[in-house]
């Protein structure tokens, strides 16, 4: 049975921070708020975390994991861009946007794209997930918490209760969100490409 925090959305309280991070650094398996909707995440190197989250997601090996970054300052550690790719991702950061790029040694090889070694980064700013992340002092190991045979990202933390009690350690309830996922933009290969449409306006990549 999971644990379910009521978080304030605004002004989260750092004593459900803390237990939420030690829930994650035990292994735990978290779902959380983001600016587009709800996500599931946890530890970084936790193998069998992740392995739950393919099972509960319904995803297969060749999917792109996202890392759940603090700010800009984690990007180079954990991938590779040029110069030009960085103002773009900067001029739209934070914000509702997945940045698809290629992965360095810092990533763990499990969490790249087998084929094109790629890793999804974003930073959110959404205050619950920034003091996760603050408390955590590393990035998040996350994906957007859409469920099998379904095609928006859960909104309501009460349904995902419902659905996921017996399958995830936490459910941090932050208010009721849009169904819309991130828009995911691929910058991994020389031109941009616009992968998926979401809550993020892609004009400029276009």
């Amino acid at each position: 049975m999971s644990q379910f925090f009521h978080i304030h959305p605004d002004n989260p309280q750092g004593r459900l921070i803390r237990q939420a991070v030690d829930i994650i650094q035990q292994g735990g398996v978290i779902v959380y708020p983001t600016d587009s909707g709800y996500a599931i995440g946890c530890s970084l190197g936790n193998k069998q975390a992740k392995e739950r989250i393919e099972r509960i997601r319904g995803i297969e090996k060749h999917h792109n994991f996202t890392l759940m970054c603090r700010d800009l300052s984690e990007l180079s550690t954990y991938a590779r861009v040029d110069n030009q790719m960085f103002r773009m991702i900067k001029n739209n950061t934070p914000g509702p946007y997945t940045f698809i790029l290629k992965g360095t040694k810092e990533v763990p090889r499990r969490l790249l794209n087998e084929k094109k070694k790629t890793i999804g980064i974003r930073v959110t700013e959404h205050p619950i997930t920034a003091a996760l992340l603050t408390e955590l002092g590393e990035p998040l190991m996350s994906c957007s918490l859409i469920l099998p045979d379904e095609q928006f990202t859960e909104s309501d933390p009460d349904d995902i209760r419902l659905r996921l009690e017996k399958h995830v350690d936490l459910i941090i309830h932050g208010g009721y969100l849009v169904e819309q996922a991130t828009t995911v933009i691929d910058m991994s290969d020389d031109e941009v490409v616009i992968l998926r449409r979401g809550c993020g306006d892609t004009t400029q990549f276009e």
